[in-house]
């Protein structure tokens, strides 16, 4: 699987040509500390400093690499996968074996920051559900109104939540409509493709 760049990515990464291959090594350090810490305004003002280059040259050029770590590391990109979709930027052979390089000692690491900074959803737990139908009241000798409660049991960090909905039949039948359509189409080939890339 090959990795797409937009125009403004390739233009940041263009910057790694007028840092020059020593400097690679140096932007790669602060594309990871980027990736671990945070934005680092002031290692990048180092970095500019200490490579005499211009300091949006380096922020332009960390910010390219960290998507294009952060974008191989999530798809897990082949070395050849990975080798061709840095050709197309046009950068020297040795330029190239670089970021292989640094995309190869950093993916684990890369993949294990990800994780951390994934959302912890909520999972389903169990569920209870009651049907209700008021069959008169004092106003009213002869009515039916049904109602459906639903208690919802979620586990979330460990703790179990309990969320308790209420609805009618026909707005029940309309999200079950819902839900089994968004299954449906969960089936098609493009949803397979986004699924697959998410991971």
């Amino acid at each position: 699987m090959l990795l797409m760049l937009s125009e403004e990515q390739k233009a940041h990464l263009g910057c790694l040509t007028l840092a020059g291959d020593a400097a690679v090594g140096e932007l790669g350090r602060l594309a990871v500390e980027l990736l671990r810490r945070g934005a680092a305004s002031r290692a990048c003002e180092a970095a500019a400093r200490k490579l005499n280059i211009g300091v949006d040259t380096i922020q332009h050029g960390v910010e390219g690499l960290s998507y294009l770590l952060t974008e191989s590391s999530k798809l897990m990109i082949s070395e050849i996968d990975f080798q061709d979709s840095i050709h197309v930027l046009g950068f020297s052979d040795e330029l190239n074996k670089l970021l292989l390089q640094l995309y190869l000692e950093n993916r684990k690491e890369i993949r294990s920051i990800l994780s951390e900074l994934a959302p912890k959803l909520p999972s389903y737990h169990s569920l209870e559900w009651r049907l209700d139908v008021q069959l008169a009241s004092r106003s009213l000798r002869q009515q039916i109104k049904p109602a459906v409660t639903i208690k919802l049991h979620l586990n979330q960090n460990e703790d179990q939540t309990a969320q308790v909905l209420q609805t009618d039949p026909s707005t029940l039948l309309h999200l079950i409509q819902q839900l089994e359509q968004a299954l449906g189409e969960m089936k098609t080939n493009h949803c397979r493709r986004v699924a697959r890339n998410m991971k």
